[in-house]
């Protein structure tokens, strides 16, 4: 028995972050329908394909382990059925813009009234409240918001935003978060309640301690490259076959084996962590010199020998053939799908991956039918 199992779930989001929260609690047994407006999810039609067609690789990740049932919100029929639904579930997850269920007829209001211990997960860009409630919002747009793409980029270069959806898989987590949490209150309460979980704010949780260092000390820290302002050295270099690595001294004694390895332990400005920082450029250079001078393979032994912490920069397809990687089983193949497994490692409940995401509409008669028979929530058995 999975840990949620028992557990159900209505995914009405589009994209990544809402269906990336459903799809944490489906890996570890939720019971999660998917809802689709008439011609289906976006994200089926969104980043790489299969040779041989059909719907992409993000859709066979993100709605992985749910079932798909095809309801226009707009029309009666639809809002009836998504009540039904709603009347019988443990968690709503939607990721419109604020006030679009309310247009629908299916605002907190409504749903509560159908069911007072339900959990309503409504992701935004900028939250349900404030100026920028009905701004639209992209993970793109709340990296450069949060301070995110301000801090990311060469010292005179533009600044940076991710290359891939960091946003929607940093709010999905927090979504999943605050869903578990507003469960464990139920649970003792009876009484369901409105998570309001945003992108913006979701970034700046990633922030750390910079919001202090800015309102206290008036610090906006400076793009640096892969450095931080706080531990040098630190970055990405490229050794002398072309191969990058990269190096970590957040630790004084690592640090301190670094200097050693380089040919820098006597040398007292970069004794301390605030030496090195006001001499980062000398340190990096010393480091960055000594690595160029040797292979990848020369670096990293020479680093694992000294204890010191590297590791070489690996692109997805090398990761995939990583031998840590591939031990640990990182990586499942489901239905010939190759994609992450489930986050987490839990010793006596783990994850699974039953199947990838399923066609549009592939549950929608049978979901629907035990609806009307029965007036419950549709056993999950009878549809697969």
């Amino acid at each position: 028995m999975q840990a949620l199992e028992g557990l159900k779930v209505l995914d009405l989001a589009t994209v990544f972050a809402g269906p990336g929260a459903a799809r944490h609690l489906a890996d570890v047994g939720a019971d999660v329908i998917k809802v689709e407006a008439p011609g289906g999810d976006g994200t089926r039609r969104m980043t790489w394909f299969p040779p041989e067609g059909g719907d992409s690789y993000a859709w066979k990740s993100v709605a992985r382990n749910k079932r798909c049932i095809e309801l226009d919100l707009k029309s009666d029929t639809g809002r009836d059925a998504l009540l039904r639904l709603a009347r019988h579930a443990d968690v709503l997850i939607e990721n419109g813009r604020p006030g679009t269920i309310e247009r629908l007829g299916i605002g907190p209001e409504v749903l509560f009234a159908e069911n007072r211990g339900l959990v309503v997960l409504r992701i935004s860009g900028f939250g349900q409240t404030g100026p920028y409630a009905g701004k639209a919002g992209f993970a793109t747009i709340a990296e450069a918001m949060s301070g995110f793409a301000a801090i990311n980029g060469e010292p005179d270069g533009a600044p940076l935003v991710p290359p891939v959806a960091l946003t929607d898989e940093v709010t999905a987590l927090v979504g999943a978060f605050a869903v578990m949490v507003a469960l464990r209150h139920r649970d003792h309460s009876g009484q369901g309640q409105v998570i309001d979980a945003n992108l913006l704010e979701s970034m700046v949780q990633m922030m750390g301690p910079l919001p202090s260092a800015a309102a206290h000390l008036g610090y906006d820290q400076p793009r640096l490259g892969s450095g931080i302002p706080y531990s040098v050295p630190r970055g990405t270099f490229r050794c002398a076959d072309g191969r990058w690595v990269a190096v970590s001294t957040s630790a004084e004694s690592v640090a301190t084996r670094v200097m050693a390895l380089v040919g820098a332990a006597d040398d007292p400005r970069f004794a301390t962590f605030a030496g090195r920082v006001e001499h980062r450029d000398e340190v990096t250079t010393l480091v960055a010199d000594w690595i160029a001078a040797r292979t990848s393979s020369e670096v990293i032994a020479a680093f694992e020998s000294a204890q010191a912490a590297i590791g070489p920069v690996l692109t997805m397809g090398e990761l995939l053939v990583d031998a840590h990687v591939r031990e640990r089983e990182v990586f499942w193949e489901v239905d010939g799908v190759v994609m992450p497994g489930p986050i987490a490692r839990l010793s006596e409940t783990p994850g699974e991956i039953r199947e990838p995401g399923r066609p549009l509409g592939a549950d929608t008669a049978t979901v629907l039918r035990s609806l009307s028979e029965n007036d419950a929530w549709p056993d999950r058995l009878s549809t697969t």
